[in-house]
């Protein structure tokens, strides 16, 4: 048998007629006519698993019989018969076994029916007439039209925007008003639909606003990162309609008209002050249109929901998805990035690095190749910088860690004059911690020079004056003024200065006296 999905593909991939008959085995004259009746039957690449080489035969040559002795149903019909009031696959699967029965022919059975059907339609780019499964798939779209919040204190009207959620099995739908179409309502506004119908879908299909779908061609589907996040967390599957084919999604297009009737125009002569307040007349209207009777069956899309759909939507996870929003920043040599009015910390390491930055209500996440770095509970106001110690270098850790009592207790082991030294630093100022930055530049000239060295440059400092600067004391050791023996006791020296200058802290002050 000649196989027709191979030719369209091979000529998919741009391989000439002359190539794909080598490649095949067959004539250049029957790859031509096969690629003919492909075009005129708008056959192209992919095509449906389903649609095997038989059935493409059969589309081909219709007269031809088939291999396995059975009827290929006259889909043409089956398709006009589905758009009429009533009429189901089961029923017209029915009468083509009865048909089959009477020619003596062997039929496909009920399964076979239904994929061979779809494969047709999808090879035909025909609407597929068949009713959804139950708990399959959630349509969603904003409706175009807009109500209206009166903000008192601006003394301005606020555009609501409406977003419309239905199941296709039961017509069972969902509305809620927002102040913008932006990404984190749009998401919010799934997370709201999925919790009033009790349940998720296994398929969702929204149109292609950007704030959802950011590329979707024939050969590539980017959504976004956002939107994609959710659709995980609830286990569905996203699948966009495609640009400018509204029966992809014909019942959302069809309750988004409905709903701009039954919603907007119900409340065009009423005014609101607040999106809550108009939130509850919007659901009381949805609840007056999911309640409202079938014109041409019985029951309404409530009762419809209860009896036939609702048990096959799946479990709602334990708690809500929390909607995150997405942004990248380039760390700085501060190693902090900024969300709001907040700096938070990540390791130092990333400095000069892009990440991305995953901000929900209540944390802060940043990631680097698909990798989490750090994390903060976000906060709404803080003034300082939020840092995490392990993500600091470790010069930086140990000013962190600064505290008057432990630059005391340094000073102690240093000796008796660096502790004069220390106090003076730390008490110098209004606020204690103000004097740190000198403390610990003090730290670093004992790493340098040794204790020893420190502490007679502190003491032959203290000779001079009672109120030695870090300056003093550096150029005393890098000048070796430290080696040189002191005459006098700096104790002393710091006594006579203070009385010299009317100074009322005397060394007794700086030894741990009384300071009230």
């Amino acid at each position: 048998m000649i196989d027709y999905r191979e030719i369209i593909r091979l000529k998919s991939l741009r391989f000439s007629n002359v190539a794909i008959a080598n490649s095949l085995c067959c004539s250049r004259n029957t790859v031509s006519e096969v690629l003919k009746l492909a075009e005129t039957h708008s056959l192209g690449w992919p095509i449906p698993d389903t649609l095997t080489n038989n059935d493409i035969e059969h589309l081909f040559y219709p007269g031809r019989g088939t291999n396995d002795g059975r009827r290929l149903p006259d889909y043409e019909y089956v398709y006009n018969e589905l758009a009429k009031p009533g009429v189901t696959l089961s029923l017209l699967w029915a009468e083509y076994c009865a048909k089959c029965e009477a020619e003596h022919t062997i039929p496909y059975q009920h399964t076979q029916f239904n994929e061979k059907y779809h494969a047709y339609a999808a090879s035909k780019k025909a609407t597929l007439r068949i009713k959804r499964k139950p708990g399959e798939t959630m349509e969603v779209d904003w409706i175009g039209d807009t109500l209206k919040v009166y903000d008192a204190a601006s003394c301005c009207e606020i555009p609501a925007y409406i977003f419309v959620a239905v199941l296709p099995c039961s017509l069972y739908g969902y509305a809620e008003a927002f102040p913008d179409m932006k990404s984190n309502h749009w998401i919010e506004a799934h997370v709201h639909a999925y919790s009033f119908f009790g349940g998720v879908t296994r398929i969702l299909v929204p149109d292609n606003l950007k704030t959802g779908v950011i590329k979707n061609t024939r050969t590539e589907l980017i959504l976004n990162r956002s939107y994609h996040e959710m659709a995980e967390y609830y286990g569905t599957a996203i699948i966009p309609a495609r640009p400018v084919k509204p029966k992809d999604k014909p019942n959302a297009e069809g309750t988004v008209k409905v709903l701009e009737t039954w919603i907007l125009a119900a409340l065009r002569n009423r005014k609101f002050f607040t999106f809550q307040e108009l939130n509850k007349a919007v659901h009381e209207k949805l609840e007056e249109f999911n309640a409202k009777p079938f014109q041409k069956k019985k029951g309404s899309r409530l009762s419809a929901f209860i009896e036939e759909e609702k048990d096959f939507l799946m479990p709602l996870p334990a708690s809500p998805y929390e909607t995150a929003v997405w942004s990248t920043a380039t760390i700085q040599p501060d190693y902090l990035i900024t969300v709001g009015d907040c700096r938070y910390s990540v390791p130092y390491e990333f400095i000069g690095k892009k990440v991305d930055i995953r901000t929900t209500e209540n944390s802060i996440e940043i990631f680097y190749h698909n990798h989490r770095i750090a994390s903060h509970v976000r906060k709404m106001h803080s003034a300082e910088p939020v840092y995490i110690p392990e993500h600091m270098p470790e010069n930086h850790r140990r000013f962190l860690e600064y505290n008057t009592e432990s630059f005391l207790d340094w000073g102690k082991n240093m000796g008796h004059s660096t502790l004069l030294v220390v106090k003076h630093f730390l008490y110098m100022h209004k606020v204690e911690q103000q004097g740190y930055k000198s403390c610990a530049s003090l730290m670093k000239l004992a790493d340098r020079y040794g204790t020893e060295r420190l502490e007679n440059a502190c003491a032959k400092a203290l000779s001079y004056t009672p109120s030695p600067s870090l300056k003093n004391i550096s150029t005393i050791l890098k000048n070796g003024q430290d080696k040189v023996v002191l005459t006098t006791d700096p104790v002393r020296a710091a006594s006579k200065e203070s009385s010299k200058y009317g100074i009322t802290r005397g060394a007794s002050y700086y030894g741990g006296g009384d300071r009230s």
